[in-house]
């Protein structure tokens, strides 16, 4: 069983497939769990903002019987201090911390210093936490389960993308990757092989033909959110905007596809996703999202207690 969860590139597949079958029997049992958690606090660290990634772990840890702190990265001593002296302060304060950070390299230092279970609640390399509700989605919505699903991603190539290849793997479903924007620095190389080399990595800029045999359509946004009303990176977003336009996610690029529409929020409706889309009968976005409280429960479980 893995202490941490940086990323599902360093779980065995075996465990990816054992919280997936958690997360989706919490969800259907939720009464089962009220006090697994009891007397226990997870502290949530947050240098990046956040909606849901903070209502659902501070929802899961009180439904299951616990406590969570919020900390807001600026207000803290981390500004003033090194990273792993005060996480070795919040280990003794907290059984699990959560941390939503800018950079992997400041998680991996946190996790070092660690005696509690860490979670990467998001940064720049990977969002583990998204994609286990991304499959716990497919696989609510599928009756054969996230096995031979077809998923398509239209975006920029960026930490969602990541944590997808590296989740895609042990858990059967066929990634189509449509990214004209991707840069090398952020690309993990190690799962990508991996999926490519098990034959479930297709890459092309023919977003058409993408989403003609898709069973999931999934989009994000095209500039990190910290930056999206950021006036220094108006330049940046004007660039990038220029490329995707034409990758938007709209009724003309899907056509006649019956494939179902994702995305991991927040919505930037007008670029990345037409509006119409995000309410139409094949958009599934808000079972998505509600799908990161189970899924968090599950990891929360999982790392604390082994439960799989």
């Amino acid at each position: 069983m893995a202490k941490h969860l940086i990323d599902w590139k360093y779980w065995q597949d075996g465990d990816i497939e054992a919280i997936l079958a958690l997360a989706r029997f919490v969800k259907h049992h939720r009464w089962e769990y009220q006090g697994h958690m009891q007397g226990r606090t997870l502290v949530m660290l947050f240098q990046k903002t956040s909606t849901r990634t903070r209502v659902s772990f501070e929802a899961g840890m009180v439904e299951l019987g616990g406590h969570a702190i919020n900390l807001d990265w600026r207000a803290t001593n981390f500004t003033l201090s090194k990273i792993a002296f005060e996480t070795r302060y919040l280990c003794r304060n907290a059984a699990m911390i959560m941390a939503r950070l800018k950079d992997n390299a400041d998680l991996l230092e946190m996790e070092k210093a660690a005696s509690v279970p860490v979670i990467n609640g998001c940064c720049n390399l990977y969002h583990p936490c998204q994609a286990l509700a991304d499959m716990l989605t497919i696989a609510e919505h599928r009756a054969q389960g996230t096995h031979g699903a077809r998923l398509t991603y239209i975006g920029v190539y960026n930490n969602v993308v990541n944590s997808l290849v590296s989740i895609c793997a042990p858990l059967g479903v066929h990634l189509t990757l449509v990214c004209p924007i991707r840069d090398a620095s952020v690309i993990d190389a190690e799962s990508r092989e991996r999926l490519l080399a098990e034959g479930l990595l297709t890459e092309t800029l023919d977003a058409r033909a993408a989403v003609a045999d898709a069973d999931y359509v999934y989009t994000d946004t095209w500039l990190d959110m910290e930056f999206f009303n950021d006036p220094a990176q108006r330049e940046e977003k004007e660039k990038r905007c220029a490329i995707m336009l034409p990758y938007q996610l709209n009724r003309e690029l899907l056509g006649d596809s019956r494939a179902m529409i994702m995305h991991d929020m927040p919505i930037h409706h007008g670029y990345e996703i037409a509006e119409d889309l995000v309410e139409s009968p094949n958009s599934i976005i808000y079972d998505q999202a509600e799908n990161r409280l189970d899924a968090q429960k599950a990891i929360l479980l999982h790392l604390l207690h082994g439960q799989s």
